[in-house]
């Protein structure tokens, strides 16, 4: 992995830091590629079949799934250790970001200030009401959550620099695949729609907002957090990156723009993170800002009534071990009728593996943007 940003949001870190950040990187990647797939055979050698003895039948879903597993002494070698690399994402980069807060803030004021590469704004409301969903607990076992404790900025260095650990180079040169791929896939997907007005709601450090301005440089890009802290760190971001973003704190369930005003809604593994009845109020809200032909565009995990029960179990660890209480019910939604719900139309409703535009070329992208590959082969 590559320990440095390459943004001027990037704070120095000595050898110590950079040799602790890739070992944790390593580990991660030890864990989720060869301890995952021991775990797997473990459960289709031993534990599999004592469920299938006792009750007659195979696990039906992801939950029957870790009800025969939870027992499984592997099991517990796995989650122990995926937790506890987890927490080490964070310890790894909190050290360097604490002895970097006053090098933090005068970047922040210098790019704030700076206007002539960027003219990127920010806007902060003080009385917004946090919710309970997003304050109640330290997701993703983040000390501190997003919002941090009295925190003006350092949260969103933390998540941006642990972030880099947690994607064991995964996730793009800035952390920005997500976003660089989304994007094209529209542009691609909607060559007849030039968007003029881009909204990204929970953007955080903003890291996949960013390609939306590089990919329709002529359009409105706004970026939509509650987490104040990571809103300062993603303007300071795209200032230093010479790219314009309208960055606002404000909730999903509340958007802050006219009727039919929005070309494209985008989110990025935000759904999960929500209650059900605020993912139906985010709905709804993109239905109301969207104008006639707009689009809303969510990356997130596949439902668990495409999985088989064990890959549903697999991607519902997170539900019981990673601080993400509302994961498991939001993919156990059935996403067409979330939209159909909020006032879609069903059949322009559309669903795709999506392929990684920043590691490979466009021609491939394109091609495997029309092919039926699974999740893995991605």
């Amino acid at each position: 992995m590559d320990t440095n940003l390459q943004h001027g949001m990037d704070i120095p870190q000595n050898l110590g830091s950079r040799a602790r950040a890739r070992f944790v990187s390593g580990l991660r990647s030890y864990v989720l590629n060869n301890m995952a797939s021991e775990l797997r055979q473990d459960y289709e050698a031993n534990v599999e079949p004592k469920w299938l003895e006792s009750e007659g039948a195979q696990p039906v879903n992801g939950w029957e799934v870790l009800k025969a597993i939870r027992g499984s002494e592997y099991f517990k070698q796995y989650s122990s250790l995926r937790c506890a690399t987890q927490e080490l994402v964070w310890d790894t980069v909190i050290d360097s970001v604490e002895n970097n807060v006053d090098s933090l803030q005068e970047n922040f004021a210098k790019f704030s200030a700076d206007q002539s590469q960027a003219q990127g704004t920010l806007s902060l409301n003080p009385d917004l009401e946090i919710p309970r969903y997003a304050d109640a607990v330290d997701v993703h076992l983040m000390p501190g959550n997003y919002g941090g404790v009295d925190a003006a900025i350092e949260p969103g260095a933390i998540y941006d620099h642990g972030l880099n650990v947690f994607a064991f180079g995964m996730m793009g040169k800035q952390l920005n695949d997500i976003g660089w791929s989304m994007a094209n896939f529209f542009r691609l997907k909607f060559p007849d729609i030039q968007p003029q007005r881009i909204v990204d709601v929970g953007c955080t450090i903003g890291h996949n907002t960013v390609p939306w301005k590089q990919t329709f440089p002529d359009a409105e890009v706004h970026g939509i957090d509650i987490a104040a802290p990571c809103l300062s760190y993603a303007h300071a971001r795209a200032q230093s990156m010479g790219i314009s973003i309208h960055f606002h704190q404000g909730r999903a369930e509340s958007l802050d723009f006219e009727d039919a005003s929005v070309d494209v809604v985008f989110s990025s593994m935000l759904l999960h993170e929500l209650p059900e009845d605020v993912i139906d109020a985010f709905f709804a809200e993109a239905f109301r800002v969207l104008k006639p032909g707009g689009v809303l565009i969510n990356m997130e995990l596949p439902p668990n009534d495409s999985l088989s029960p064990y890959d549903a179990f697999y991607l519902d660890w997170d539900c019981y071990y990673n601080n993400e209480p509302f994961y498991k019910a939001f993919r156990d939604q059935d996403y067409t009728e979330l939209c159909a719900t909020a006032g879609f139309d069903t059949e322009r409703f559309f669903d795709f593996q999506a392929p990684r535009y920043t590691y490979m070329p466009e021609e491939q992208f394109i091609e495997e943007m029309n092919d039926e590959l699974s999740f893995d082969q991605h």
